[in-house]
């Protein structure tokens, strides 16, 4: 019985803990200043400045990659697969996440503050000045493509390993497993993009299809979590 209800408690708190972080990155996204293209330094660092929630929306950002992180590490252990290439599959999962989790908090110490304080300095900066100071946040922006090139692809990495996963125990329907290994991809995708050319228009179709396909397995998910009952808890769910 204690088997039972533990393992229907984690599988609760992972698709809860997703669910959450997937739904506040979401509305830190939209609350996120932007110009028409990312690309164009000049429009996207003005934007920047004249942004007075900054700092709070990146650090909602990361409060909402943290939640993303722990509900994936949280549900390789609610999945309890045993046989072994399933396992590691979650044991790499949970690991690529982790390693995401961490990479996004030093991503958006340089984008949430260094960046901030660069773009404030080049706009209230005299003319002669702003020369080395728009070149001075251009090269934080690029350390910044850099950061989050390789954050994308460890968490696709993670997002594909765990969706088989969760495909292959078929505690869930398997369609979840696959729209987490499909969001998944298309975070990879995201990462290489954003290495080759930054936050190009090339983004917009993995972006969409990485948070459509997250957004519909988390909700399903949180919904056959907290339908599951102490019979189907510690095997299929009905």
């Amino acid at each position: 019985m204690d088997v039972v209800d533990d393992r229907r408690g984690i599988w609760r708190l992972a698709s809860s803990l997703l669910l959450a972080g997937v739904l506040v990155s979401i509305l830190a996204g939209i609350l996120h200043a932007e110009s028409h293209d990312a690309n164009d330094h000049v429009a996207s660092f003005t934007a920047y400045a004249n942004s007075g929630i900054w700092t709070a929306v990146h650090l909602g950002q990361f409060v909402g990659m943290a939640l993303v992180g722990a509900g994936l590490v949280t549900l390789g252990t609610a999945l309890g697969v045993q046989r072994r290439p399933l396992a590691w599959a979650a044991r790499f999962g949970a690991l690529s996440a982790a390693a995401a989790v961490v990479l996004y908090a030093a991503l958006q110490a340089v984008d949430g503050v260094a960046l901030k304080q660069a773009v404030d300095a080049w706009a209230a900066a005299p003319d002669p000045e702003k020369p080395p100071r728009f070149a001075t946040a251009e090269g934080i922006r690029w350390l910044e493509w850099g950061m989050r090139s390789y954050q994308s692809i460890l968490l696709g990495a993670a997002l594909v390993l765990v969706g088989v996963a969760v495909a292959a125990a078929r505690h869930t329907s398997r369609i979840v497993g696959y729209l987490m290994a499909l969001s998944g991809l298309a975070y990879v995708a995201q990462g290489w993009i954003i290495g080759e050319s930054g936050f190009s228009a090339a983004n917009s179709l993995p972006t969409l299809v990485g948070i459509v396909a997250i957004v519909v397995a988390a909700v399903w998910l949180a919904v056959s979590g907290w339908r599951m009952t102490q019979t189907t808890a510690a095997g299929h769910l009905g």
